[in-house]
């Protein structure tokens, strides 16, 4: 999420509602005289071919449309709608309505761009002088908001830079007087309309902080002379506007109750939103319709904390990418532009931020349904799925969404000829990569498969069918393997508390290994260590981390380890909604305790050698953390990592850090590095990665990025080009970073030990333009290595955002291009592409090294680090038996499965209840007669009435106050043999009569014989002329549905041979139950005989009977709650005590 623009529409409407809602930086003078904002909008149906609404009288549209002249315009920002002839003036409702349905899904080319008009603004005309026209702007740069006027508006403005008056807001200092506003903006205007101007300049900025606008253009601003007295009336006739997208959490309802057209009406039907009001419509630029994949992209991006982005570029390109990485997916896209595919690149896309499985599943089918559309090209198709070395995602988990899209869409990525290219590292690479290469065998479709021994973009001339430069040629990166500690590691601190003896081992002075020997201490030092401005991290680094972060502290720890480092980086955790408490962590192959505290002031008070914090608080609390973390002057560093920070937070968190000489890096970044020294959260990536790179041991090369993942291969550029990092920064991809390429730059200047500068810059923003200055000043001496991505953005006709909030060129010199140029010319060392830069900056490395500046050190292995048990398992390193097995259901994947059946096709084949126990008791889908047998079980259990033991234990039991599930389990203890049991007996009993060959007369009378009652045959009510309703239900059902029944014949000639002795010895409800379930077992053809006998024994029947008894006992449960019934007490004369006969106990009887 990012800056957008938003439509006019919508823009006029949060302007007129909140002008005198918004609070004010200063007071005002007088009442505002801004004239209600009557603004209406229609929109083209592309499927009806209609406006919606209607342009008629009745049909939607408000009164005044009808009854006033009007102006007409297309509501797609289209910049100078009027030189384009895109106004429609002074008309009546027929004949504006007549001019927009002539445009209307009719394409039009303003200027180089051709777009569809499909979206139109309607107000009323507004006539007045020219001399009435005035021009207002306030656009938010780094440093504050600037606010632009002149007063000479409208069409002719002419170059407003040139020409306006300016006055810079500074972020953070009081909004001017109004005698400091006037003089500085309004000194041109005449004298009775100053005031009014002046207030409502200060009510707009009030409107423009509060809503979180990032930039407000007005022209003409209308200010009519004063008639009567009244003072002049200001009226706005064209506004354009972006907001701050990110700041949707804390805006959103202000937003939505602006654009509510029934605002005063209260409502009770319709549906329920979230806020008073609709949400806020983003539109896609002028040129570029949203597609419905794009649409669905975009929502499923703002529904979750990764980001997702998708454009469609050409349908008909035969390149299509799938990119993790925001950095990356810009460098990818540059290669193909650089090869000459630029008119076949089909999309820019890219996935980042640890989307889960099913949200890499929903975007890759997105991708791949839209490659497989339309006829076959006869070239074929190619998709590159590339990516950086990711820092904390999964590479196997989120390949796993991909690889179940491709396999999805086998038959059109083969009748399409699509061939697949790989390339990915990160966690978990190697499984990720072996599982694309085995889909790619399983589907038939041609897949190559890369990892980091290639560089990131390599497999894009291999893809293209193109010569493959020197670049591009794939390496050996095998990491080096955990191995014991070189002699120099093993000085250290850190390796000398690496091996350990088992719990339990006797030791060499004779003694056991106890648990709390494993456990290693660290001093808290009174004071942090001194350090020099240039190097705020060393090895003696000590940072809190705010939030509960354990996979990231583990890391941090981890790479302490490998550095050598006396004491880890990490001294405490910041969880405000926790109590206080310890957590475990490994130091090596011990561990250490790590405080967690609920308060930063708590921390800093018992740990004053900290002075780094990183911030892993979510985007909404970041900037209140922030403040109180700014507070305390003994931190002079902070990390933040979170993505979605509203600007104007950002902004003003790093001022206030300017102010307070605290290095804010962040947000939106994964961190920084520093070799050997300390590590911010999970920059670098995992373990394998890290050390592959050598980030271990400190280099000679100091570089500064936007991105995250693009900082991860600049460590492996650098690893095998050079000898390493010696420092190394993302600062994030926002607009407004805490800290810039230049503060980061000059600091490696400043620093002896680092020999090398890299930038990797890109499209957006001018904050390489400040390095460009300090090189040409002398201020930066160092050789400079620097290259700016977003080389392709010159490709594309319509506007693209790429994956960084700040990636976007709003004039010539923020292009990728023109920086290139401007720092080649300032003396830089420019690469000719990305792909050379590793060549680009292994000659310049090698004539520092022949120069003498750099002398290369002879390689250290790092100390063993041992592999997390979960890491090695998912590798497939290791194996152990599992403590349970479970075969019926798994939560894991995208959806909850019921053996082997998805949550979502339950419910579409609408399996109901039956459906559910024949898949989560029987592991198998039952024919639907079963299923419904077995529903009706349910129902014809569920009570008995409230004199049976089991009712009546619940009854008491709620009574006696206790919650309902005590209640119920005290009337579920009552099942067994007396209650409830006799469906198990008569289960059994008849069967075992079945299958002996007995008729029904031998066995009652061997049942006679063994002293032993049938259990299923009597009633103490029912009788054979009085018959239970119940029974005929079963019977009935069985006899029209199943295919065999002859347990149930059996039981019902039993019946008919105990009905001869006394009539109320029928088949009673259980018995028919348990006849028919056992020819439900043995006829449906779903079980063999031995799987029948031994769900029979297993207590299946019980089972039926507990869970449909347990609905009658929760009803008596909630009966008796709302009846507010009191404790019972058995009367008295109702229970039979005999004290007669009483044991007395004689002291001293029986002695000898």
């Amino acid at each position: 999420m990012s800056t957008k623009a938003i439509r006019e529409f919508d823009a006029k409407q949060l302007v007129s509602y909140w002008l005198n809602r918004s609070p004010t930086p200063i007071a005002c003078k007088s009442e505002s005289s801004l004239s209600a904002a009557q603004v209406a909008q229609v929109e083209w149906d592309p499927v009806s071919k209609t406006l919606n609404p209607p342009i008629k009288p009745g049909q939607g549209l408000p009164d005044w449309v009808f009854s006033s002249k009007l102006v007409g315009k297309p509501d797609q920002l289209i910049k100078r709608r009027g030189k384009a002839g895109l106004l429609c003036l002074n008309k009546g409702w027929e004949e504006t309505a007549a001019w927009i349905e002539a445009r209307a899904g009719k394409p039009v080319t303003v200027e180089s761009t051709t777009g569809t008009l499909n979206t139109f603004i309607i107000e009323p005309f507004c006539p007045h002088p020219a001399e009435t026209e005035f021009y207002v702007c306030i656009n938010s740069v780094r440093e504050g908001d600037w606010i632009l006027f002149t007063h000479e508006g409208g069409v002719d403005v002419g170059d407003v830079d040139a020409k306006a008056l300016k006055l810079l807001i500074p972020v953070g200092e009081e909004f001017p007087t109004r005698e400091a506003l006037i003089s500085k903006l309004l000194a041109q205007v005449p004298a009775a309309k100053q005031d009014v101007l002046a207030d409502f300049l200060i009510r707009l900025y009030g409107v423009y902080v509060d809503l979180h606008f990032a930039y407000l253009e007005i022209n003409p601003l209308v200010v009519l002379d004063s008639v009567d007295g009244k003072p002049a009336e200001i009226q706005y006739l064209d506004m354009a506007a972006k907001l701050d997208q990110t700041a949707d959490f804390l805006c959103g309802p202000k937003w939505a109750v602006a654009r509510d057209q029934s605002t005063a009406v209260a409502s009770g039907s319709g549906p329920i939103k979230a806020d008073r009001g609709p949400p806020m419509v983003w539109p896609a630029p002028f040129g570029r319709d949203l597609t419905k994949e794009e649409a669905y992209i975009q929502k499923l991006d703002a529904s979750t904390g990764a980001s997702l982005k998708l454009t469609v570029l050409n349908q008909e390109g035969r390149v299509w990418t799938m990119v993790a990485g925001g950095g990356a997916s810009v460098v990818y896209s540059d290669a193909i532009a650089a090869a000459g595919f630029a008119h076949e690149l089909a999309n820019y896309g890219e996935y980042s931020g640890a989307p889960t499985e099913g949200q890499t599943y929903e975007y890759a089918k997105t991708i791949i349904d839209l490659i497989t559309r339309g006829e076959p090209h006869p070239q074929g198709k190619v998709l590159i799925i590339g990516g950086g070395a990711a820092n904390f995602s999964d590479v196997a988990a989120t390949f796993k969404g991909i690889i179940r899209a491709l396999k999805q869409y086998k038959e059109g990525l083969i009748r399409h000829k699509v061939s697949i290219w790989v390339r990915r590292a990160g966690p978990n690479y190697q499984e990720g990569l072996k599982a694309m290469r085995l889909c790619g065998e399983s589907i038939g479709v041609p897949m190559k498969v890369y990892g980091p021994e290639s560089p990131i973009t390599a497999i894009v001339p291999m893809a293209l069918g193109i010569d493959r430069p020197a670049s591009a040629a794939t390496r050996n990166v095998t990491p080096i393997t955990s191995a014991p500690a070189s002699p120099g590691a093993e000085k250290s601190g850190a390796a000398a508390t690496g091996g350990s003896d088992p719990v339990g081992a006797i030791k060499a002075n004779g003694s056991r290994e106890q648990p709390n020997d494993q456990i290693v201490r660290f001093q808290t030092e009174e004071t942090p260590g001194s350090r020099p401005w240039f190097r705020p991290f060393d090895e003696t680094t000590r940072s809190f981390v705010f939030g509960l972060q354990p996979r990231a502290i583990q890391g941090m720890l981890d790479f302490d380890f490998s550095c050598g480092r006396q004491k880890p980086s990490v001294a405490a955790m910041i969880y405000p909604f926790g109590g206080h408490h310890i957590q475990k962590f490994y130091w090596g192959t011990k561990e250490t305790l790590l405080p967690v505290y609920t308060s930063v002031a708590e921390a800093i008070k018992k740990h004053p050698d900290v002075d780094v914090v990183v911030n892993f608080s979510s985007s909404r609390s970041v900037y209140a953390s922030t403040l109180d973390i700014l507070t305390f002057p003994q931190i002079k560093a902070i990390g933040i990592i979170a993505e979605g920070v509203p600007e104007r937070h950002a902004r003003e968190l790093l001022h206030l850090a300017v102010k307070k000489g605290v290095i804010i890096i962040g947000p939106a970044t994964v961190g920084g590095i520093k070799p050997g020294c300390f590590r911010i959260g999970n920059t670098g990536g995992m373990m394998d990665n890290l050390i592959a790179c050598k980030l271990y041991r400190p280099g000679s090369v100091g570089y500064v990025s936007k991105s995250g993942g693009m900082s991860n291969e600049l460590n492996n550029i650098l690893s095998y080009t050079t000898n390493g990092v010696y420092e190394g920064v993302a600062i994030g991809g926002d607009r407004y970073p805490g800290t810039s390429f230049i503060d980061h730059l000059l600091r490696y200047e400043a620093d002896p030990e680092c020999k090398l500068l890299l930038l990797l810059g890109e499209v957006g923003g001018t904050e390489e333009y400040r390095v460009i200055e300090a090189v040409k000043q002398g201020i930066i001496k160092k050789p400079i290595v620097a290259w700016a991505i977003g080389t392709c953005a010159k490709m594309f006709t319509s506007e693209v955002q790429f994956g960084h909030a700040g990636s976007m060129a709003n004039s010539d010199i923020e292009t990728a291009d023109a920086k290139n140029r401007a720092m080649r010319a300032a003396g830089f060392i420019v690469p000719d592409t990305f792909e050379d830069l590793p060549e680009t900056l292994k000659a310049t490395y090698e004539k520092l090294v022949s120069a003498g500046a750099i002398t290369p050190k002879a390689e250290i292995e790092p100390p063993q680090i041992p592999m997390d048990y979960q890491w090695a398992s998912k590798l497939g390193l290791i194996r152990k038996p599992a403590a349970f097995i479970s075969t019926i259901s798994d939560e894991r994947g995208q959806e909850l499965m019921y053996a082997g059946m998805r949550i979502s096709d339950v419910f579409k084949e609408e399996l109901g209840i039956g459906g559910v126990i024949s898949l989560l008791w029987f592991k198998r889908r039952l024919p639907a007669f079963a299923c419904k047998f077995i529903e009706m079980v349910l129902q014809l259990t569920a009570d008995h009435g409230p004199a049976v033991s089991g009712a009546m234990n619940t009854i008491i039991t709620a009574r006696a106050g206790k919650d309902l599930i005590s209640s119920l389990v005290a009337g579920l203890l009552t099942i067994g043999d007396r209650f409830g049991g006799a469906l198990d007996g008569a289960a059994a009993e008849f069967s075992r009569g079945l299958n002996s060959g007995l008729t029904p007369r031998e066995f009652v009378d061997s049942m006679r014989k063994a002293n032993r009652l049938i259990p299923g045959i009597g009633h103490k009510i029912k009788s054979k002329t009085n018959p239970d309703l119940r029974v005929s239900l079963v019977v009935d059902f069985v006899k029209k549905n199943f295919p065999n029944h002859k347990t149930l014949d059996f039981a019902l000639a039993v019946e008919d041979v105990t009905t001869q002795k006394a009539n109320t010895l029928i088949l009673n409800v259980d018995g028919a139950i348990a006849a028919s379930f056992c020819d439900l077992l043995s006829g449906s053809g779903a079980f063999t005989e031995e799987e029948a006998a031994e769900y029979l024994k297993s207590g299946t029947l019980n089972g039926l009977f507990v869970l449909g008894r347990s609905i009658g006992f929760i009803g008596h449960y909630l009966d008796q709650r709302l009846l507010k019934q009191p404790l019972y007490r058995h009367p008295a004369d109702d229970i039979f005590i005999n004290m007669q006969e009483r044991v007395v106990f004689q002291p001293g009887a029986g002695s000898a």
